[in-house]
């Protein structure tokens, strides 16, 4: 079992910045990759960005220039610094992360896809 805990969420003005914070604990042996999306109200989750092991990253076209995901490999945690912030931005943030986990005996390894609860990001004036 691989759990994810969110936390950076809020409320900022337009123009504003955040920062989320995502923990993977449980057990692991390795993640490959790590991401953030977003759902807005009526719409399908997106992707926002994600990072993969080797450092490489993917942004959505409407976030470019604006957020940055950055991965800490030796702590399992993932961050995405949000800049510039505008009210289409608004949605509930889910963190997800890829791997390979032991299962109940810790001698198994099985593959994990997990999410965590999601943290609410409004940008209002």
């Amino acid at each position: 079992q691989v759990q994810l805990v969110e936390s950076g969420g809020g409320l900022v003005q337009p123009g504003g910045s955040l920062r989320l914070s995502c923990a993977a604990s449980g057990s692991i042996f390795s993640i490959n990759s790590m991401g953030w999306y977003r759902q807005a109200p009526g719409k399908q989750r997106e992707l926002v960005a994600a990072v993969i092991s080797g450092g490489s990253t993917n942004y959505a076209d409407s976030v470019k220039g604006r957020f940055t995901i950055s991965r800490d490999n030796a702590k399992n945690m993932v961050y995405l610094q949000m800049n510039s912030l505008k009210p289409e931005d608004t949605a509930v943030y889910y963190c997800n992360a890829e791997g390979r986990g032991y299962d109940s005996s810790w001698i198994v390894l099985t593959d994990f896809d997990s999410w965590g609860q999601g943290t609410q990001v409004t940008v209002s004036s």
